[in-house]
Order: C-alpha cells, then structure tokens, then sequence
C-alpha cells in the first residue's frame, strides 16, 4: 500500500511542478520573473525526480535497501538543484519588488550557496553507503537553512512593505518546507516514520510554485 500511495503522490507532483513551470516558460513573454519561476519550478521537479523516481522504483519492486547507490546518487543530485532552486527565487525577489543595488546581500547569497554545494562534493557524505554520516547531513545543511532564512526573511519584509498580496504568503511555504525537511535530517535515520514528513515539505513546495503561477494567471486577465 506504501508503494502505490507514495508512487502515485510523487508522480503526480513531478508532473504537477514540471506542468506548471513550463506553461510559465512558454507564457511568461518576456516577464523575467514569471520566466524565471518557471525554470525553478522545472529545476524543482526534475531535481527531484532523480530522488523519487528511483526510490518509486525500489518501492515498487525489490525495497530500498536494493537501490541505496541510485537512491544516493539522486539525493546529491537533488540536493545541488535545491540550492539553484534557491537561487532563481533570490531573482524572482529582487526582480518583483524592484532590488537594486545590495551587492553585499548577493555576495552572501552566492557565498552560501557555495559552501553548501562545495560541503555536498566531500566524500564524506557518503552519498551511495547505506550508512552516510548524520554530522555531514548536519554541516551541509546548515548554509542550506541560512539560504532559506534569507529568503524568509526578504520575502516577508517585502510583501509587507509593498502590500503584495499574491505574494504574501511566500514567506510561508518556505518556513513550512524547512519546518518539515530539518526533522527529516535529524531523525529519520532513528525512526523512519518521521520521513512521512517529507510529503508536507513536498505539498509547500507545490504551494511555492502556485503562487508563482496564479500571480501569472491573474496578470493576464484583462
């Protein structure tokens, strides 16, 4: 039952995102941001499908512990496209509410993005053992929870200085997908159960990207 209900939850969020990210491609005419959120959405979906599809797979068939090196392999991949998902959000802030200047806040942006890709590149991850170290699942998410602590923190200010309503909840979805994801970090190794958690820090993520599109949809109402 774990299988097919987890399969079909999966695959009809990587449809969902992908779906949604390229009809803002293919609609954004011009619009930078809606451009831009539409090729995080898509960098989101299909970042994701590295992990999930393998795991879909080995749920499906013969169980995780037959697939812990694909399963590995798709988390890092999962975890560098994360961190570019978080980069084109940065933009689409900047670009919204009309950033300029604040070279210092990119450079710390930049910086911490790049410990964080750099901490994912050591070998002690451990990415394909089913044993990987729970202290450099700790060090490579922390410049991962600072990432996301600016961009809390950016897109509440903003949304609420401009009255944005389209967006006013951005801030949000974000704190719900680190609110879920941090426990999953900690201790789903001690009790698997706490991975259930990743479904809600899933479901925020697709929040994330329907505010992008309906903002979209409502810009083109005449």
């Amino acid at each position: 039952m774990q299988a097919i209900m987890e399969t079909l939850f999966d695959a009809v969020y990587l449809t969902t995102v992908i779906t949604l990210g390229i009809m803002m491609i293919v609609k954004s005419k011009g619009n930078k941001q809606y451009l831009l959120f539409g090729i995080m959405a898509v960098v989101l979906g299909f970042g994701d499908s590295f992990h999930l599809v393998p795991r879909a797979i080995a749920l499906c068939t013969t169980g995780l512990e037959n697939y812990v090196v694909s399963l590995g392999i798709g988390k890092f991949i999962t975890s560098i496209t994360m961190t570019f998902f978080y980069i084109l959000l940065y933009y689409v802030w900047r670009i919204r509410y009309g950033v300029q200047g604040k070279t210092w806040l990119t450079i710390s942006f930049y910086l911490l993005a790049a410990a964080r890709i750099v901490l994912c590149l050591f070998p002690q991850n451990a990415w394909t053992s089913a044993d990987a170290p729970l202290s450099w699942g700790i060090y490579r998410n922390i410049p991962f929870a600072l990432i996301g602590l600016l961009i809390i923190i950016l897109f509440y200010q903003s949304a609420k200085e401009t009255k944005d309503k389209n967006f006013r909840f951005m801030w949000l979805t974000i704190v719900l997908s680190f609110g879920f994801y941090i426990p999953v970090v900690l201790w789903a190794d001690i009790n698997p159960l706490i991975g259930m958690l990743m479904i809600p820090k899933t479901c925020a993520y697709v929040w994330t990207v329907l505010i992008g599109f309906l903002d979209m949809k409502r810009g083109e109402k005449p």
